[in-house]
């Protein structure tokens, strides 16, 4: 799983029906602090997640393990909205700011 914060929302009015009723969203990799610091990627929203959250993903094969996206052509699937980040005795995220 990747930590991401969710940046943005893809909509696709035609797609394979399999997608039908999925929410697209696009998540930014970022560091243990919540900022973002890596790639983009349009995943699939298991969980609700909103803009400006913090969440893990999953990508390959381990995204379609979940039971919104069973046998589902999905490469990334948010799996996670993320409360709290602790390293060590340092607490570098918490979701309330």
């Amino acid at each position: 799983m990747r930590l991401a914060k969710v940046v943005g929302t893809v909509v696709a009015s035609r797609k394979e029906d399999v997608l039908d009723g999925m929410k697209f969203l696009v998540v930014r990799d970022c560091d243990f602090d919540g900022t973002e610091s890596g790639s983009s990627v349009v995943a699939v929203d298991a969980v609700g997640a909103g803009l400006g959250e913090v969440v893990l993903y999953a990508s390959g094969s381990s995204a379609r393990l979940t039971q919104v996206t069973n046998n589902r052509p999905v490469d990334a699937t948010i799996m996670a909205i993320v409360d709290l980040v602790q390293v060590g005795d340092e607490q570098r995220y918490t979701k309330d700011g």
